[in-house]
């Protein structure tokens, strides 16, 4: 049975999903290991993704622990985000994820 965004699950798969899930959380997070950077370079580190999805999901991974949001008081404000201590034991899973990701891309049946 699919689990409502409502919910929490006793499920760890599915609680390390309803954090990670979503079109470009992984990415976010994959650019953010590399150090903080500010809310116009993450977009133009993504080039398709909308500023509506990136604000979106910058605000549910604070949110969730994942990373932590600087604002400096300048004016214009300028805000980066870097990823938490917490968030930090997510990159790991990352890791193995993209792995298998490159072994699939490899595949020559892989579905499309």
């Amino acid at each position: 049975m699919p689990v409502s965004k409502k919910e929490i699950s006793a499920c760890p798969i599915d609680a390390m999903l309803s954090v990670i899930d979503g079109r470009w959380k992984g990415t976010i997070l994959w650019r953010l290991s590399d150090g903080p950077l500010r809310t116009s370079e993450l977009r133009r580190s993504i080039p398709d993704i909308t500023e509506r999805m990136l604000i979106r999901h910058l605000h549910d991974l604070v949110r969730d622990g994942i990373l932590i949001r600087h604002q400096e008081n300048t004016v214009p404000p300028c805000v980066r985000y870097s990823i938490s201590k917490y968030g930090w034991t997510l990159v790991p899973v990352l890791e193995t994820i993209c792995a298998w990701g490159r072994v699939h891309l490899k595949r020559p049946n892989r579905a499309r």
